[in-house]
């Protein structure tokens, strides 16, 4: 029996609740799970189910010192690494592997109108040599 009791976790005590402080519009709190929830001040404002307590709440998380700035992407440029074809594939620190250079396609027509003058050449040859 000591091994099944040893096997569930603790249980913690719930923190007592503890209004926010007065300006504030709420405080982390804990429910009756054990999850962290947000509770709201106890304002009528921040309390309403309509459009206008959405919009208020919206309008108390949001801190007016933070800007929205566009990325321009120019920050972290992608950079060759020829080592990792060679060397191995590493996610972090891959960088851009680098293509080989490709053969020019032989076109076989041409080749194979080489091999027929080549023959025809060496068919009427000198047949002194």
């Amino acid at each position: 029996m000591a091994d099944e009791s040893s096997r569930k976790p603790p249980v913690l005590p719930a923190l007592p609740p503890v209004p926010p402080e007065p300006g504030e519009p709420g405080r982390l709190a804990e429910d009756d799970r054990g999850n962290i929830t947000w509770q709201w001040a106890n304002e009528d404002v921040l309390q309403a189910d309509d459009t206008a307590g959405a919009i208020e709440r919206l309008r108390v998380l949001v801190d007016p010192k933070l800007d929205v700035v566009d990325d321009d992407g120019t920050r972290n440029p992608i950079r060759d690494n020829p080592k990792g074809l060679k060397v191995g594939y590493n996610p972090y620190d891959s960088g851009s592997l680098g293509k080989t250079a490709r053969m020019k396609k032989m076109d076989l027509r041409e080749l194979s109108k080489w091999i027929d003058a080549k023959r025809k050449v060496e068919e009427s040859g000198d047949p002194e040599e």
